[in-house]
């Protein structure tokens, strides 16, 4: 039997990386539309897909150092998990689209994503991390309390027929 290599986590490198994570995006919309089955108008808000693949070409961009990032996780064949930070100024940061590639679940990488991103984002200067998640991920939910996250008021304006589903976690760091 052949020994499963750890993945590496390392910042994006978009010239070779693009693609890759991309494919992680779409997963993870993917996974969005499946977890919220009962309501698929807040992934069609959100993330309708014309819009989604308009933001997959924005990423570079819109988690660009020094206030943002892209971490990903490298395995053997490829790409299997993803993280991405966001600068929303005075210090606090967010954390999105935090996704492993189902075959790679189980392993530990959505932890080691988001510990990692952590780091760097204190590392960065900022103080406190932000996030929002739906209330169908349960086990995205219980990982960001074992790493120290709270819920938090939410830090968009959010349409009321929402407040139970779309749930907001900080922690400081």
């Amino acid at each position: 039997m052949e020994a499963r290599r750890a993945p590496v986590l390392r910042t994006a490198d978009w010239a070779r990386d693009a693609p890759e994570i991309a494919r992680l995006c779409w997963g993870y919309r993917r996974a969005l539309v499946e977890a919220t089955a009962d309501r698929p108008e807040i992934v069609a808000d959100y993330y309708g897909e014309a819009e989604f693949a308009a933001l997959i070409d924005r990423l570079p961009t819109l988690h660009a150092p020094p206030g943002g990032a892209v971490l990903v996780a490298e395995g053997a064949t490829g790409l299997s998990g993803v993280a991405m930070l966001v600068d929303r100024g005075d210090g606090l940061c967010e954390i999105k689209r935090v996704f492993v590639d189902p075959e790679a679940a189980g392993q530990g990488i959505g932890r080691a994503l988001v510990v990692a991103m952590m780091s760097l984002a204190r590392s960065a200067g900022h103080r406190r991390m932000v996030l929002d998640t739906m209330a169908p991920l349960v086990p995205a939910i219980r990982l960001y309390e074992r790493l120290g996250f709270a819920p938090c008021p939410p830090f968009y304006e959010l349409p009321p027929d929402r407040a139970d589903y779309i749930l907001f976690f900080g922690t400081d760091l």
